[in-house]
């Protein structure tokens, strides 16, 4: 990776930027003290809402971090499959006694404004989700000193992230937890996604960037396995979930290792969008008629979600985890940066230490 920026963070330790809550300023702030790279979620927060929280972060912490912000995202032809959606969500609506949303709530998140704060008052790190910025919103970036990321999940995402001039790509792999952060919505490509292993190998032989790899890592011998295959560092966002500095809802960190819970997938039903999640009710019954549009259906939910979040509802909650979740650890933040740090460590010697590690080699 960069050495400028390795720099900024001693071990390759990202927290993902977690949007919908998690990502709050005493996570970041715990990540980056400890040496590893914090960041905020801009996503679906106000300007005003994000700069707030910048603020609030450097109030923590003297150490860098990061911002993450969503892409615009084109217009939607999925309007009569929305209104359907709606229709179909109806009991949703009657059983949590709320209205559902506006699908028509904006698409671009405040992306203009958003970026007009980090020109003027420069974070260290900008990453971007849901496709590339043009080269010239790169560019200024680069003239305030922000160093830019942005989100692959192919090897031809990755070669639009080196043509846009960004210093890293993050590789995100199919397992991970949350929106998939793929350029393009492609319905008829849902579940083929490439794993974080393959596809950090593949990014590696076709550009020259840094890669940051993301997807289903809690563990340190995870993150020397994709060290090893050619990522400067890795960036764990389930693995963080379950801190107490976290901002999940409390059910969520829950339910990561409830048994009631023991496997994810991929899903629209709560924002149009694949997002890796914990099955739940939810999920089942609506997932698998759930159209492809983003960001309608996340407006047209989102009442349900708070009102399940409110009554401490699992099973209407989008719960996004990767498939890692059952490792999650409730640790504090810092201390889990400590405890990765030294299980990467551990699995860096017995690699050094060759096959006569592990006893007699027949």
């Amino acid at each position: 990776m960069s050495s400028a920026l390795t720099d900024l963070f001693p071990h390759p330790i990202v927290q993902a930027p977690m949007a919908g809550g998690p990502a709050v300023p005493p996570l970041a702030a715990a990540v980056s003290d400890a040496g590893g790279l914090g960041f905020l979620a801009a996503g679906y927060k106000t300007a005003d809402g994000m700069y707030q929280e910048i603020k609030q972060l450097r109030g923590l912490t003297g150490r860098p971090f990061g911002v993450n912000v969503f892409m615009p995202q084109p217009e939607s032809t999925e309007t009569a499959a929305v209104d359907l959606y709606a229709h179909q969500l109806a009991g949703e609506s009657s059983w949590y006694e709320t209205e559902l949303g506006d699908p028509e709530s904006g698409r671009d998140d405040g992306y203009d404004a958003k970026l007009a704060v980090l020109l003027d008052d420069p974070v260290p790190v900008v990453s971007f989700h849901f496709g590339v910025p043009a080269r010239e919103v790169v560019d200024s970036l680069h003239r305030v000193g922000s160093f830019v990321l942005a989100t692959a999940t192919t090897v031809e995402e990755a070669l639009a992230v080196d043509r846009s001039g960004a210093d890293a790509v993050i590789a995100q792999g199919v397992e991970a937890g949350g929106h998939q952060g793929t350029h393009r919505d492609v319905p008829e490509q849902d579940g083929a996604g490439i794993g974080v292993l393959s596809l950090v190998a593949q990014i590696r032989e076709a550009v020259g960037l840094p890669i940051i790899a993301t997807g289903g890592i809690m563990r340190g011998s995870q993150i020397a396995a994709v060290l090893a295959a050619g990522a400067g560092a890795a960036q764990l966002g389930t693995a963080f979930l379950a801190t107490p500095e976290s901002g999940a809802h409390d059910r969520h960190k829950q339910a990561l290792t409830d048994p009631v819970f023991p496997r994810t997938e991929l899903t629209r039903a709560f924002s149009g969008r694949p997002a890796r999640g914990l099955v739940n009710r939810f999920m089942r019954e609506h997932g698998p008629y759930a159209p492809a549009a983003y960001p309608e259906v996340h407006h047209l939910t989102a009442p349900l979600r708070k009102a399940a979040a409110k009554a401490k509802d699992a099973q209407g909650m989008a719960l996004w985890a990767g498939q890692g979740h059952r490792m999650a650890r409730d640790l504090p933040a810092g201390r889990l940066v400590e405890v990765l740090v030294a299980e990467l460590d551990e699995a860096r010697a017995a690699l050094a230490a060759g096959p006569a590690a592990g006893g007699d080699a027949r």
